[in-house]
């Protein structure tokens, strides 16, 4: 399984971007998947997920301005951004959580930079 995130780049604070995340496999709508985001000496902090039903839940830092989908049909899940915050820059990554014996994935991560 890979995951490949895109959508990353330079954004001035207001504006919007939006990750896309393209999984490899045939089963991806079985999979819940997730965004995450990492800053330099800092934890990984979790964004976004959404169910394989379709089901989604927002970190509260996020709410309202960031919105998770997903196309099962590409196989992708995307992270709309909009109005970005320096706060938000940070590399993200996508992550396709553990179903049954098979474990979890991620991705090569994406860096979102929101200038001031």
């Amino acid at each position: 399984v890979q995951l490949q995130a895109s959508g990353g780049g330079l954004v001035q604070a207001g504006g919007s971007l939006r990750l896309s995340c393209a999984a490899s496999g045939s089963t991806f709508s079985r999979y819940a998947m997730g965004w995450y985001r990492q800053t330099p000496g800092r934890p990984r902090e979790w964004v976004a997920s959404i169910t394989s039903g379709g089901a989604t839940n927002h970190a509260d830092s996020v709410q309202g301005r960031f919105s998770i989908s997903r196309d099962n049909a590409k196989k992708t899940v995307y992270l709309q951004m909009n109005s970005l915050k320096p706060e938000d820059t940070a590399v993200y990554s996508c992550r396709r959580f553990a179903l049954g014996r098979e474990g979890e994935y991620w991705g090569q991560g994406t860096l979102v930079t929101v200038s001031s």
